[in-house]
């Protein structure tokens, strides 16, 4: 029979947010895989377990994933932790949860705190949504770059919120790389979050940067008011061609300049030709 692979929530800082069912959970799965394991080690502690632990994560060697799924397709009881909240988001164990269902073997979850919601609940920032972006590639600087235009874009198309999660030591640059690209955005940067030292900071990328002397731990970004994309200044189609006209530009000018200006190549012809 297939084994179980129980996706567990695990607390972003306050031991106390741990649901009964993840403890449970953690006290009775037959091994339980951690992004880093003395993380996992420090919870199972608290819950006063020994279960057996196993790391993955980008370093682990190759045939990491394949044993895991072993074990499940015989019949192991897998939990799937991370080093602070959600499992598989901006976390290596999404691969395990892929691989595992491939396999046949049952996937749950069993939710709990996410440093995304929390952020965001935080923030008050009114909207239906919001886009996650997770952490920024560390390297190169050209792909760093732009994938945060790329996401700036996006929330400016869409009018809501991103969300980012950012290391200590980059995000002088991250906010930094903000405030040339929207400097009037507002940021609110939250730190060690339901910790004793948690820090909630709010303002344009300038003045979160100046706020923000000797960050430690990694942080949660929420970036609103995003300017979008200006809109198309209506024009006047006849206008156009009549001073085009005036000025002796030839008919193919003009039509290219309506095309410019937004018109189906078509519409163009018509309008010059009417």
């Amino acid at each position: 029979m297939a084994g179980r692979l129980l996706v567990v929530g695990t607390p972003i800082g306050n031991l106390g947010d741990l649901t009964q069912r993840a403890a449970q959970a953690l006290r009775t799965a037959d091994l339980v895989v951690a992004e880093d394991t003395r993380m996992a080690r420090r919870l199972l502690s608290h819950l006063g377990s020994r279960r057996p632990t196993i790391a993955l994560n980008d370093h682990s060697p190759d045939g990491r994933l394949g044993e895991l799924v072993a074990r499940l397709a015989g019949g192991a009881t897998l939990a799937l932790t991370t080093d602070a909240g959600m499992p598989a988001v901006s976390d290596p164990g999404a691969r395990l949860v892929a691989a595992a269902r491939s396999g046949g073997a049952a996937v749950e979850v069993l939710p709990g705190p996410s440093a995304v919601t929390a952020a965001m609940a935080l923030a008050g920032v009114e909207a239906t949504g919001f886009l996650f972006g997770g952490f920024l590639p560390a390297r190169p600087v050209a792909a760093r770059t732009a994938a945060l235009e790329r996401l700036v874009a996006a929330g400016g198309a869409t009018g809501m919120p991103l969300v980012l999660f950012e290391a200590p030591h980059r995000v002088g640059a991250l906010l930094a790389s903000l405030e040339g690209l929207v400097p009037d955005a507002r940021i609110v940067a939250c730190r060690e979050l339901t910790k004793l030292h948690e820090e909630v900071l709010v303002g344009n990328p300038a003045e979160v940067a100046a706020a923000l002397q000797v960050p430690r731990g990694e942080l949660t970004l929420v970036i609103s008011a995003i300017p979008g994309r200006p809109e198309r200044v209506a024009f006047d189609p006849d206008a156009l061609v009549a001073a085009a006209r005036s000025a002796g530009l030839p008919s193919r000018t003009i039509v290219e300049l309506l095309r410019a200006a937004g018109m189906q190549r078509r519409d163009a012809y018509r309008t010059v030709h009417a």
